[in-house]
């Protein structure tokens, strides 16, 4: 026996979904140019930084950009020759203004396209080095480097060697996800979707780590109730630091959605359903006369049972036994 007391329960809602990716932090990595894949680094589950190198592709672009700028350093240096020894001829006396004034002309229209030039191949990713590379070996390279948006995990991998690629076209060669924080998916049921709001702390868990508890919070509500299952969506962001979770997992989440309520409470034990699914508990005063009371319960927190109605704090209850004595009651009704 046990004696009913006021108990703190929290105002908590559950409910079942699954793990998904953070797409907020989803990234599908596509060239800015199309190509041929000539190499691909890294493969599913592979964890990268921000500027590896994904994959790199022989891009018709690049070389195009690069025999442009070799042509217009070709005809720069042409046209500083030209103005040198106009402007020799023109202190000899052997060329007359205009014919310097022209090569001057000339040769700053070939120094803008020789900087437009370098800039088209600096779009590609080419450093400066690089460039200078190019134009003192005068020898094209026309591998574009694909290099990886941010820290994440590689995800999807469709990238193999001759495979080829345009931009924005499916399937990205790569996708990159940032695993610190996850989703949970979650539906819940109609009646309860008043009390969820934006912004909520959730606890979840799932059955791979069952003593661990990830943190995480509501992120966004669905805006409209699914007219077949009469459920909606609810998602969370949950931390992950040390990505653990895996999309697809099946989870649960617990969700405080109010202040905690005292009331009165007896433990778990001393609640009987009865055979109509009314709720019954055995009320003594003198441990050896018994009284069946209907009571009206709430939620069931810690070993207790919240008693909304039936029951005052303080009256002893029937603790260990309580479905013997309803058994018993019930039996003697029949006999």
């Amino acid at each position: 026996m046990d004696r009913s007391r006021r108990a703190i329960f929290e105002v908590l809602k559950t409910a079942i979904g699954t793990i998904d990716f953070n797409e907020n932090l989803l990234v599908q990595v596509f060239s800015q140019y199309p190509g041929k894949i000539l190499k691909a680094f890294y493969n599913v589950g592979d964890d990268v930084k921000q500027g590896d190198v994904l994959f790199t592709i022989d891009s018709p672009d690049l070389l195009q950009a690069e025999s442009t700028l070799l042509a217009s350093a070709g005809v720069l240096e042409l046209q500083k020759r030209v103005l040198a020894r106009a402007t020799g001829l023109l202190k000899a006396g052997g060329s007359a203004q205009k014919d310097v004034d022209q090569a001057t002309s000339d040769e700053q229209t070939a120094e803008g396209n020789f900087k437009s030039a370098k800039n088209a191949v600096r779009i590609f990713g080419k450093s400066d080095a690089e460039i200078e590379q190019i134009l003192s070996n005068r020898k094209i390279d026309s591998t574009l480097v694909v290099p990886n948006p941010i820290s994440g995990r590689v995800v999807t991998r469709n990238a193999a060697p001759g495979f080829l690629t345009q931009p924005g076209t499916a399937p990205a060669p790569f996708s990159i996800a940032d695993v610190s924080t996850m989703w949970m998916i979650a539906n819940v049921i109609e009646t309860d979707a008043p009390a969820y709001k934006v912004g909520q702390p959730v606890e979840v868990r799932v059955p791979a780590y069952p003593a661990k508890v990830f943190k995480g919070h509501v992120t966004a509500i669905g805006s409209m109730i699914d007219p077949n299952s009469h459920r909606q969506l609810v998602r969370s962001e949950v931390d992950d630091p040390e990505h653990l979770l895996r999309s697809g997992m099946y989870a649960s989440f617990v969700i405080r959605v109010g202040d905690a309520v005292r009331s009165p409470a007896v433990p778990e034990g001393g609640v009987v359903r009865e055979g109509d699914g009314t709720m019954t508990a055995w009320v003594t005063t003198d441990s050896r006369h018994f009284s069946k009371r209907t009571v009206q319960t709430g939620t069931r927190q810690g070993g207790w049972v919240q008693i909304l109605n039936g029951l005052q704090p303080e009256e002893t209850v029937v603790t260990e036994g309580a479905v013997y004595l309803s058994n018993e009651l019930l039996l003697g009704e029949a006999g």
